[in-house]
């Protein structure tokens, strides 16, 4: 997959509403003309309207895996996506299939798009054109629901004031809809919401003594509190040294396994995470 827009500018963020929304791929039938057609009831299957488990036998024109099979559905597919802003288009012509438990990259100089493309993916904009799906949701809305943000300039910047404990406490407690007045601390708390992205720092630790690649690894932490299926993170390189992109590309390959999330992150130049990354879109 690949996508070479020629953006021209950014946009903001726009709030949408949060209405659930649920969409599925209906299942083909193949059809043989050389046998009679069997009943329904004769047919072995899942129900007409539902896809086959994975593994089934590909109909023609179906996606198939290496030996054949059906491949499963893509947890993100977009097609033709496109954002205009006021001052200009922000990125154009893009198309990404990502499966469960991927790691995409999003590539690009600063203004190409890349955080507007990420938001859009993550049902925080809405496109100008084109549709995207993620765990067969559809819609800004619905797509949130199953989508989370890392730490993104100008949309969810972590407080530099504020200890890495203070943060999970407070995301923890926002999201069950209570915040107590006197922040605890509890260290078993903040280990078990740190333990994985492997992040190892003392919790009395400012966020704004942390280095690129910690802060980095702290807003994922905090975005998987929500325990999402999709996690995007914006601009991972930034700050870094070549060596220490390719151990956090490295560490992002490893959390789409350990904590069973499908990852969409930026960069400046995807080349430090050649052989890491499934797919790669280049704006």
């Amino acid at each position: 997959m690949t996508a070479n827009p020629q953006p021209e500018g950014t946009a903001t963020p726009q709030p949408v509403d949060d209405p659930h929304g649920l969409t599925g791929p209906p299942a083909s039938e193949p059809s043989d003309v050389s046998t009679p057609r069997a009943e329904p009831s004769d047919v072995p299957g899942p129900p007409p309207g539902e896809p086959a488990p994975p593994g089934e036998p590909a109909a023609p024109g179906e996606p198939t895996a290496p030996d054949g099979r059906r491949s499963p559905a893509p947890l993100v597919a977009a097609r033709g996506l496109a954002l205009r802003g006021a001052r200009g288009w922000a990125y154009r012509d893009v198309d990404l299939t990502l499966p469960e438990r991927g790691l995409a990259v999003v590539s690009g100089e600063a203004g190409s798009g890349r955080t507007s493309l990420l938001l859009t993916l993550a049902g925080r904009m809405r496109p100008t054109s084109g549709e995207v799906t993620v765990a067969g949701r559809s819609g800004p809305a619905a797509i949130q629901r199953v989508a989370a943000i890392g730490e993104t300039e100008g949309v969810n910047e972590l407080d530099d004031a504020l200890t890495v404990a203070e943060h999970v406490f407070e995301r923890r407690h926002l999201r069950a809809g209570l915040l107590p007045r006197r922040r605890a601390k509890r260290s078993d708390e903040v280990a078990a919401a740190l333990a994985p992205v492997g992040l190892d720092v003392d919790p009395d630790t400012p966020t704004g003594d942390l280095g690129p690649r910690d802060r980095h690894l702290l807003g994922a932490a905090l975005a998987l509190l929500d325990r999402p299926r999709l996690l995007v993170l914006d601009d991972v390189d930034h700050g870094m040294r070549g060596d220490h992109q390719r151990e956090m590309w490295a560490c992002l390959r490893a959390l789409t396994r350990q904590a069973e999330v499908t990852i969409i992150a930026s960069c400046v130049d995807g080349a430090s995470a050649a052989d890491l990354a499934d797919v790669e879109v280049a704006l």
